[in-house]
């Protein structure tokens, strides 16, 4: 640690001191090491606690920039975090030396005002009166919870709490709920180490010393890679982006490249700090966690794919739609529907002619995506998926034997896939089908030999979306290549879309990785 850290023995008097058994990882040959750092403004704000070598007052971290080296973690636990006071500066040159610090200056600025912290307590807020309906403080029309590190000392709270400090990680939140006509929570705001009372620093002790040896207790073969990356999976989805062959071949080619993969879930929001980048293998969508994952690493500094751009653009047929056309792409004819004018319903269809597809914007593994004989089945079709979008998009109907899948890196083509339809259905995914038989056949070809037309259309129109990982959709029909749609975060299958390249697919996705975070180590964008 720093030579210019205090010595906390001279003040830490106190017979009775709160426990925190922090759990320091030490040097190692393969990388620097990692190291904590909790900043105090004044040395008695510790002297209930046990004395660490972890323990740094504020101004020495301010003053003493070039004292670190390797990965740092900051806990920030200055009195308060007012702008452009003590607290705050600490947090923003963490930020700046590249540190990973608690409270970050967004959450510092969120939780500033209501107006900006207030969105993110909407989906809190509607799960407040069953977890309120037995809170030990009987009738009362209000209380304030106190949280450390997430940690509620109110068990039934306690799920809340994790919500709560997930949304807006900071070392101690006070949360206000208030009675109306139903729980709302009030306010919320940080709070300081120097005002706990007796009881609360046992608790506040305790849950960071759980937080601590979450974030730095790692076995042997993690202190050795150059990086960590997460990559969020559900392993409960019924159609993963990726097989779970293909996540353990993740797993091994990180290990060959000094890179330690670690498969993590929804409920492990809270640690995405811990890691130098975010791959997302579980399907996304812009109204669930997957986003919320996404915009969070982002946020941290994290190298992220999706990022938060593609995951928007990608999720919306509609935005496609728009940009194919502004820029003279291949497409299917397509016409937006709009719910509030039914009598274009029959206009479009004489344009596109019979039959066509409907599908609502935001549809994933042919899901939403509707096939249509005539102006009957258009009105009856577009009804139901009105109840689900204002806009639907209709397109002309273009029947090939496969479709072709194009999977696009940094702009470049990784692979390319035939995705022959399902049995005896009209689309890759039937999912009225018996299991089996839901999803049709794959074919990987070399993308030097799938045809250049496809995978030069493939390219160009990833490029419109930006530089991460794309699965590109194209029809080839007629002398025409038409792009259908671009996934995100498109299927890496083990024996499917490494069905030429190999444990090398994983090798280049996990290299694209390592050149970004290069690139960002040496203050370059990529």
């Amino acid at each position: 640690m720093s030579a210019v850290q205090p010595n906390v023995n001279e003040v830490l008097d106190k017979s009775e001191r709160s426990t925190i058994s922090l759990v320091e990882e030490p040097p190692s040959t393969g990388r620097l090491s990692s190291q904590l750092l909790i900043l105090v403004e004044r040395k008695e704000d510790w002297a209930s606690y046990l004395p660490s070598e972890s323990l740094m007052l504020a101004q020495d971290y301010l003053e003493h920039s070039d004292d670190f080296a390797g990965r740092t973690q900051v806990i920030n636990l200055c009195r308060n975090y007012k702008y452009l006071g003590q607290g705050y500066y600490c947090s923003l040159l963490a930020e700046a030396r590249g540190h990973k610090v608690l409270p970050s200056v967004r959450i510092i600025s969120e939780l500033s005002r209501k107006a900006l912290y207030g969105v993110g307590l909407d989906d809190l807020e509607r799960t407040l009166e069953r977890a309120l309906a037995n809170h030990p403080y009987g009738n009362t029309e209000a209380f304030t919870l106190s949280l450390y590190f997430g940690k509620a000392t109110i068990d039934s709270l306690q799920e809340i709490g994790r919500q709560l400090f997930e949304a807006f990680p900071c070392p101690i939140l006070l949360v206000e709920f208030r009675r109306g006509e139903t729980w709302q929570i009030a306010g919320i705001k940080p709070g300081a180490l120097h005002k706990l009372r007796d009881d609360q620093q046992h608790v506040f002790a305790n849950a960071l010393d759980a937080f601590n040896r979450r974030t730095w207790r790692q076995p042997a073969s993690k202190r050795m890679a150059r990086y960590d990356l997460a990559i969020l999976q559900d392993p409960a989805e019924a159609l993963p982006p990726s097989n779970a062959l293909a996540l353990e071949r993740f797993v091994e080619t990180g290990k060959q490249l000094g890179i330690d993969v670690e498969l993590i879930e929804k409920k492990d929001y809270a640690r995405l700090a811990e890691f130098d980048a975010l791959f997302i293998r579980e399907t996304t969508r812009v109204d669930d966690h997957t986003y919320r994952f996404a915009k969070r690493a982002e946020s941290e500094g994290l190298v992220v794919i999706d990022d938060p751009s593609s995951i928007l653009r990608c999720t919306n047929k509609v935005y496609l739609t728009d940009l194919l056309k502004r820029r003279g792409l291949g497409m299917p004819a397509t016409e937006i529907l709009y719910k509030d004018r039914p009598q274009e319903l029959e206009q479009a269809g004489r344009r596109l002619g019979f039959p066509l597809v409907l599908k609502i914007p935001d549809g994933c593994f042919s899901r939403g995506v509707v096939k249509v004989a005539d102006a009957q089945a258009l009105a009856s079709a577009a009804q139901q998926l009105f109840e689900h979008s204002v806009l639907l998009l209709a397109q002309e109907y273009c029947y090939t034997e496969y479709d072709w899948r194009v999977g696009v890196l940094n702009g470049e083509a990784l692979f390319a896939c035939q995705y022959f339809m399902s049995k005896g259905h009209w689309q890759i995914y039937n999912h009225k089908a018996v299991p089996g038989e839901i999803n049709g056949l794959c074919q990987a070809v070399p993308v030097e030999q799938a045809p250049p037309e496809v995978v030069q259309l493939a390219v160009d129109t990833a490029r419109l979306i930006g530089n991460g990982l794309y699965g590109v959709d194209l029809k080839q029909a007629g002398g025409r290549v038409l792009v259908i749609e671009v996934n995100d975060n498109p299927n890496l299958d083990a024996g499917t879309e490494d069905g030429v390249l190999g444990d090398e697919l994983y090798r280049r996705v996990l290299q694209a990785f390592i050149q970004r975070l290069e690139l960002k180590h040496r203050g370059q964008a990529w």
